[in-house]
C-alpha cells in the first residue's frame, strides 16, 4: 500500500512518530536506496518517540503483509496487467509491477477524493515529528540521517500527495516509480494509454474500494 493507505488506518492516531514509523519503509526506500534495516529486530526500547517509530514501522509491515496475500490485491493487480499490457506493448516496463503498482496509486486517489483521508492531517503528523527523534531512530539503524532527513524536508515542503487527487498526477508518480527501475519507461502514446486504462480502472473501483480497507482492519484488531 502506498502512504495515504497507510494513513487510512492511523487516521485517528494522536501519536506523530507512529504515523511516521507507519509509512517510513516507503520514505526511508525513496530516500536512500542502501538502507536496508530491521528496526522490528531492535530490543524494546525506552525512548516513547523511537518506540512508537518501531511500532508504526511495524503496523506497516502487518498492513503489507495483508494486502499483498488478499483476494483484493491478487484479482485487481492482475486485472490491471491484462489491460496495461498492450498499453505499454515494447517498453521494458514489466505489466504486472505496473498493476501492482496502479492499483496502490488508485486506492490513495480514491481516499483522497472520497475524503476519507485527508492529505492536511498525515502533513501535519509528519512535521510535527522533531528531526532529533527521528535522527537517533536511524542512527539506531546504523542510516546517517542527513540523506533521509533532506529528502524528508523536501517531501513535507512538496506536498506532492495533494496532486494525487488528478489522474495525470497518478499516471505521472507510476511513472516516476518506474524510472528508478527503466530507462524511458513508456513513450508519450503509451504513457496516454495508461492514463485511459487507470482512469478506467479508477472509477470501476470506486463503487467497492473500501472493501480492503475494511478487511484489513478486522484483520488487525484480531488477538
Amino acid at each position: 500500500m502506498n502512504f495515504l493507505s497507510h494513513f487510512y488506518f492511523d487516521r485517528d492516531c494522536n501519536d506523530a512518530y507512529h504515523v511516521l514509523g507507519s509509512v517510513m519503509p516507503d520514505l526511508l526506500r525513496n530516500a536512500d536506496k542502501e538502507a536496508q534495516i530491521k528496526p522490528e529486530r531492535l530490543p524494546p526500547q525506552n525512548d516513547a518517540a523511537i518506540y512508537s517509530l518501531i511500532t508504526g514501522w511495524k503496523k506497516h509491515l502487518e498492513i503489507d503483509q495483508h494486502f499483498h496475500s488478499s483476494v483484493f490485491f491478487k484479482h485487481h493487480a492482475h486485472q490491471l496487467k491484462i489491460l496495461l499490457t498492450p498499453a505499454v506493448k515494447g517498453s521494458a516496463v514489466k505489466p504486472f509491477f505496473l498493476g501492482h503498482i496502479a492499483l496502490e496509486l488508485i486506492l490513495d486517489n480514491l481516499l483522497l477524493t472520497t475524503h476519507t483521508v485527508f492529505a492536511d492531517d498525515f502533513y501535519d503528523h509528519l512535521k510535527t515529528a522533531d528531526e532529533a527523534h527521528i535522527a537517533a531512530f536511524l542512527k539506531l539503524n546504523n542510516v546517517d540521517p542527513q540523506k533521509f532527513l533532506k529528502f524528508y524536508t523536501l517531501f513535507i515542503n512538496e506536498k506532492y500527495l495533494y496532486s494525487y487527487t488528478q489522474l495525470n498526477s497518478v499516471v505521472h508518480a507510476l511513472k516516476g516509480i518506474c524510472l528508478r527501475i527503466w530507462k524511458n519507461p513508456f513513450t508519450k502514446s503509451q504513457e496516454i494509454a495508461v492514463n485511459e486504462v487507470v482512469e478506467l480502472y479508477r472509477n470501476a473501483l470506486s463503487a467497492n474500494f473500501m472493501l480492503i480497507f475494511e478487511e484489513i482492519e478486522l484483520l488487525l484488531i484480531k488477538p
